[in-house]
């Protein structure tokens, strides 16, 4: 056994627990560490509070002089809580944060200091724009940026750090984060869905996004997890032969959590709680060392916000913990990969949830309003929406057996589908008396029952409905919750925006009544969007022949699910509603796909490394000692020896065909590598990095992974899956 891997192994076993106090009550610390409502009507003064709340709930702008006021109370609130510094905390296209920290200390002179932190700091900071991804909006020589307060997110306290959420934009104005554009979708989310939802209640003037999204993981021993170059230096094993035992006897789903993972959580927990992330569940996930933590919904921007954060925080924790957390999609082959479900939903500021659906006509039509106008903004937009969750990650999660495959589907329940088939047979433009008996018995005697979860849950469906919200099922665990939940935003907005007009015209050209004029439009839209309802099993090729048939895309690697990034009706889309500029779309599309690029050749050179470094010698080190044995055996027993080594010198064999192989594997992935290398389109480098070079990733593991079962375990010098997979 390698000596890291000794040591590794040994150190794990003599972990001690550490002891978790928790608080007595979760409710009393919760939101402590926020500059939340309480905080600021405590540390701000009236005028203050006013301006930022109308800036939170309004999206009114927050006047200079007012800022500095904020900034003051915002400084002794945080100073009191014990933080010395600031950062302005940003969400980069890297996607993860970026923060970098400055002091409240200003010295004034005769060797005087005081804590000083104005509004100027407070609304604006100017962070290096060039040294981030930006696809070519900003130049080396071009360095500026400019980070910029966003209210909206509260400002909390992470260690000694006041850590203020903001946007960062370039020089020339153009988005360089991923929440820029999120709340842009927001606002016009706002704006197309509060004017549909005044057809039902007058009184709606806001209509939010909520998201409530779903996190799993991985928790590996640090040690174990430091003893592998290919988890530390990718998030993910390049090879390793299965357990003999992983998850097939689906023991560890929902089971008794492991009291190291359990210590590790309530620790997580209380820190979430101290930032007001309101985590309320966790659970074991089906495969070994996979679990899960999920919080109630909130607001979309807070929860992006909050879901962002956490991973940091997880991270940090787990260190104190001895633990490394895997957000891989797929760390381990041969047992489940790990997503992220954004549960989403719509919300007015009348507190009724759009998509639940109703005890009565006027409730029921809304819900179908709403709930029909996401199928359809589904189906129009399904590449974007699979473009949204495309990364190297991913690809290795779509279509297995614990995720959605790569086609875009929605799944609504068999209740459902049976009250759209009905509504649809509805033909005349204008309700009858008894047409309208007919959908108030369909609507309001079937839609109900919904709330008691009588609709199925189809695991290999990517986009499901689930009782009063939709679930994107098939986001990544990496991802940063923005991407996805920005084009559902902006797509749902476009629909409903699509649908007022309609209906509008109906009523004033076709002199129609309000109801009979929604029931008109959504009867069509229930016909033109059922291509892409599907309540049957994602996975298999029976599904992707009726897909293709239905004219669904079936984009199952990320080269080929970007291009939706920036096909024509995306730059439409994104143009019309102000969400993102065609400069700032074409320069996300050039990141993702830059990313993908290196992300496969950085697996590539490790991989490369692994094998030809420490799998093949290894192997001949084995080779060696069964050569002296067979050699010793002919000393011993003369000719006879051939009989009694005759399973050594097969083994000798294979050995040598399986170092063969890796090693002409691995000579030919790097030429293929250095062909794309030179390619110029930064697109064709990535077609050439998925379909020339990637393919070698599986040939060449395969071998090293029979040469695991074949060499000594004591020369083996790679951790293996079944002293990583089960905690100690």
């Amino acid at each position: 056994m390698s000596t890291l891997r000794f040591q590794a192994i040994k150190e794990t076993f003599g972990r001690k627990p550490i002891i978790v106090n928790e608080p007595e009550r979760r409710s009393e610390i919760f939101g402590k560490n926020v500059f939340n409502e309480t905080a600021m009507r405590q540390y701000l003064t009236k005028d203050s509070f006013k301006s930022v709340m109308d800036a939170t709930v309004n999206g009114s702008k927050i006047d200079r002089n007012i800022a500095d006021h904020v900034s003051t109370g915002m400084k002794d609130w945080a100073i009191t809580r014990g933080a010395t510094h600031y950062t302005h905390w940003f969400q980069p296209l890297t996607g993860s944060t970026a923060e970098k920290h400055d002091a409240f200390f200003e010295t004034v002179g005769d060797g005087l200091a005081i804590e000083k932190f104005e509004g100027g700091q407070l609304v604006q900071q100017e962070p290096d724009a060039s040294s981030f991804p930006n696809g070519g909006i900003r130049n080396t020589f071009e360095a500026r940026g400019y980070t910029a307060w966003d209210p909206t997110s509260p400002a909390f306290i992470y260690g000694t750090t006041l850590c203020i959420p903001t946007v960062f934009v370039a020089y020339t104005g153009e988005a360089l984060d991923n929440k820029t554009p999120l709340l842009r979708s927001l606002q016009v989310l706002d704006t197309a869905a509060t004017a549909v939802a005044k057809y039902f209640d007058k009184n709606v003037t806001k209509t939010i996004a909520t998201l409530g999204w779903e996190q799993e993981y991985f928790l590996i021993d640090k040690a174990l997890a430091s003893s592998r170059q290919d988890i530390s230096l990718t998030g993910r094993t390049l090879l390793g032969h299965s357990s003999a035992k992983g998850q097939q006897l689906d023991d560890h789903y929902f089971g008794s959590i492991p009291s190291r993972a359990l210590d590790y959580m309530r620790d997580l927990e209380t820190e979430c709680m101290y930032l007001g992330i309101p985590v309320k569940t966790r659970h074991n996930e089906v495969a070994p060392n996979q679990f899960e933590l999920a919080p109630i919904f909130e607001e979309a921007n807070l929860a992006v916000d909050h879901n962002s954060l956490l991973m940091d925080v997880m991270e940090k924790v787990a260190d104190r913990h001895h633990f490394k957390v895997l957000f891989h999609e797929k760390p381990f082959a041969g047992v489940n990969g790990s997503g992220k479900h954004n549960n989403w939903s719509l919300s007015t500021n009348t507190g009724i949830n759009l998509l639940s659906p109703g005890k009565t006509p006027k409730r029921s039509l809304q819900f179908l309003t709403f709930f029909v106008n996401t199928i359809k903004a589904v189906n129009e937009h399904e590449e974007l929406l699979r473009a949204a969750i495309a990364s190297a990650n991913n690809d290795h999660r779509l279509g297995a057996n614990e995720a959605p495959p790569a086609i875009i589907s929605v799944f609504i329940g068999s209740q459902l589908t049976k009250t759209l088939d009905e509504l649809e047979k509805v033909t005349n433009g204008k309700l009858s008396p008894e047409e309208k008996t007919e959908l108030k018995l369909n609507v309001v005697g079937k839609i109900p029952e919904i709330l008691l979860d009588n609709t199925d849950r189809n695991r290999t469906s990517p986009f499901a409905f689930t009782g009063n919200k939709f679930e994107f099922r098939a986001v990544g665990s990496t991802a940063n919750c923005a991407n996805p939940m920005t084009v559902l935003n902006a797509i749902v907005a476009k629909q409903l925006i699509e649908f007022k007009k309609s209906v509008d015209a109906l009523i004033v050209d076709k002199k129609m009544k309000k109801d009979d004029a929604i029931f008109n439009i959504l009867r069509e839209y229930i016909k033109d969007s059922k291509r892409i309802r599907f309540e049957g099993d994602g996975y298999g090729e029976a599904w992707e022949k009726e897909a293709k048939k239905r004219g669904l895309s079936n984009n199952k690697s990320t080269p080929e699910a970007l291009k939706a990034k920036v096909s024509k009706k995306t730059i439409a889309l994104y143009e019309d509603l102000n969400i993102m500029s065609k400069v700032e779309i074409e320069a996300r599309y050039e990141i993702k796909v830059e990313e993908y690029v290196m992300r496969i050749q950085i697996e590539s050179r490790v991989l490369g490394d692994i094998a030809r470094n420490h799998v093949i010698p290894t192997a001949i080190k084995y080779q060696n000692i069964l050569i002296e044995n067979v050699q010793g055996l002919k000393v011993i027993y003369g000719e006879d020896f051939r009989k009694l080594a005759k399973e050594q010198m097969e083994l000798i064999e294979q050995i040598s065909e399986h170092i063969a192989k890796i090693n002409r594997g691995i000579t030919n992935m790097i030429n293929e590598r250095k062909k794309a290398n030179v390619l110029e389109s930064t697109e064709k480098r990535a077609a050439a990095y998925c379909d020339k070079v990637k393919p070698y990733f599986e040939e060449i593991r395969y071998h090293c992974d029979k040469l695991e079962l074949l060499v000594d375990d004591e020369l083996w010098p790679l951790t293996k899956y079944r002293e990583m997979l089960f905690l100690k």
